[in-house]
């Protein structure tokens, strides 16, 4: 019996010794290009992922978005204006140096002053007032008031070395050269919007990752990601096509990994010009120009909410993969807002609020929309265009690479635009990010595309974070959402659910934060 098993261990230990040989390098084809290996430049997904192959954060998430432990060990507020992290001892980046509370310090010092930012970091470093190094590996951050989000701030901020990156811009990043962190890997080369090389950073002070080698591909072409897949040409890709879902499910040689994720696709309209200006790219029937803005009319926003029948678009254009969405967050989130649905699709009631606000015989609008950062982008703005246009409001869709896209929107110079954003489980993130009033002071609306402005909402989101009762807090987080969907400060469509697909014998594990990450995957023997 003893020998029989002895043969087993034997055999399965040989499966494994030839699954690890040939699993050297992975690669991976990603669907939304990273626009910058600086960690704290743009506040984007795709960034955020290959930040987390090569940086650290004091404090992580696991597949489900919880906080665990990262380059901090623990943390508690010892006053009600005092947070203490203690740091994990005997970490060095990648280049040697090793890891104290002065690289904490020096890192949110950073935050708020990288140039040309058009997505800040800033509002995670701006509710600290004064940051105290205690020991080497003690930390205490001092607000003004009592701020309950700040362990969860500390999952958005990848630490840099000070001695390293006091005087690295951004293009040092890009050009590989001060992309150095405490992460898995370290950065061997990096050609923008085409691939990232990495190694394996042997002395990291986590879980070894299976490969010792990552090619990490950026490959915005729905077909041509499906097709490298099956070819053998890479061996993970994520933004599975909903298209390909259904073939690839069947197709013994792939694994399919899903998990509800956390990114709501959704609408923003231009708040910023006032009711009596013209709104870029709206116009009369004519084409000539309005003289007001229709989009300041809750009347007009409530009506093209009413005119899109998101079940159709998510079984239709999305094939299933998302759900229809009238918040934020999924259920089973903090500050998922109860007794909010999605909005009901209602053509002729639609039509009636146009006629009620004004405008009978509708108007122009264009949607602008990426044709190549979400499943399906462009496709759901066409179908969103078609809908709008039945009731009268006659949509152009122009759809454009993300990097163009994303400039523009950063500018405002959109009327209406179609975009996404992948939150924490916490209802104050998109309310700080997305509903607040654009402050550079408070570090609020660094992704508020829109401009929209609620001095209600922002009332009670500055009521919020210095609640420390965490049931008092959701209530004001809550209210405050309750308050812009009612305004509709923007358009809610659905929730994604997060697809990855690799090489059958490659297991992923799948984030409802959708970061796609090489330290995530393994061989499926070593499971």
């Amino acid at each position: 019996m003893k020998m029989l098993q002895k043969v087993a261990v034997a055999a399965a230990f040989g499966v494994f010794a030839v699954a690890s040989a040939q699993a050297q390098t992975l690669t991976i084809a990603v669907g939304a290009p990273v626009t910058s290996l600086d960690p704290h430049y743009h506040q984007l997904s795709p960034n955020n992922a290959a930040a987390d192959m090569i940086f650290d954060r004091l404090v992580n998430t696991d597949e489900r978005s919880r906080q665990e432990p990262g380059l901090a060990l623990e943390w508690r507020a010892v006053e009600p204006t005092v947070w203490e992290f203690k740091l994990r001892p005997n970490v060095r980046f990648q280049n040697g140096s090793a890891f104290t509370a002065e690289d904490v310090a020096f890192t949110l010092g950073r935050l708020p002053n990288v140039p040309n930012s058009p997505s800040s970091f800033a509002a995670y470093s701006r509710p600290i007032q004064r940051i105290e190094i205690v020991d080497p590996l003690t930390i205490r951050f001092h607000t003004a008031e009592p701020y309950p989000l700040l362990p969860l701030d500390m999952t958005n901020v990848r630490i840099l070395d000070r001695e390293t990156h006091e005087r690295s811009t951004t293009e040092d990043f890009n050009a590989g050269r001060a992309a150095i962190g405490t992460g898995p890997f370290r950065v061997v080369s990096h050609r923008m919007g085409d691939r990232i090389e990495l190694e394996r950073n042997d002395t990291y002070w986590g879980e070894r990752p299976a490969y010792a080698r990552v090619n990490y591909r950026m490959v915005t072409n729905d077909a041509a990601r499906t097709a490298a897949l099956l070819a053998g040409d890479v061996d993970l890709i994520d933004q599975v096509p909903t298209s390909d879902l259904a073939r690839l499910r069947q197709d013994q040689r792939v694994s399919i990994s899903e998990r509800v994720g956390l990114r709501l696709i959704f609408i923003g309209l231009d708040h910023l010009r006032a009711a009596n200006e013209n709104s870029p790219f709206i116009t009369d029937n004519n084409g000539q120009p309005l003289g007001r803005n229709p989009l300041q009319d809750v009347r007009v926003r409530r009506a093209l909410s009413m005119a899109i029948d998101r079940r159709a678009i998510v079984d239709r254009v999305m094939e299933g993969a998302a759900v229809p969405a009238g918040q934020f967050l999924p259920e089973g989130t903090y500050g998922f807002v109860p007794n909010l649905p999605p909005v009901a699709f209602d053509a002729d009631g639609a039509r009636r609020l146009l006629a009620e606000a004004g405008y009978p015989q509708g108007f122009r609008i264009t949607l602008s929309s990426p044709n190549d950062r979400y499943i399906n982008d462009a496709r759901i703005a066409q179908a969103v265009g078609q809908m709008w246009t039945r009731i009268g409001v006659r949509t152009a869709v122009d759809a454009q690479p993300w990097t163009t896209f994303v400039a523009r929107a950063g500018r405002a110079d959109t009327s209406a635009h179609l975009i996404g954003w992948g939150s924490n489980p916490d209802g104050s993130h998109p309310l700080r990010n997305i509903l607040a009033t654009v402050s550079r002071d408070r570090g609020w609306g660094s992704s508020n595309r829109g401009r929209y402005s609620n001095q209600q909402v922002d009332a009670l989101l500055l009521q919020s974070l210095s609640e420390l009762n965490e049931e008092r807090r959701e209530e004001l987080v809550i209210q405050a959402q309750r308050i812009a969907a009612e305004d509709v400060g923007v358009i809610p469509l659905h929730i994604q659910t997060n697809i990855w697909a690799t090489r059958r014998g490659i297991a992923y594990n799948a984030r409802a934060d959708e970061l796609t990450l090489a330290q995530d995957a393994r061989p499926a023997a070593a499971r």
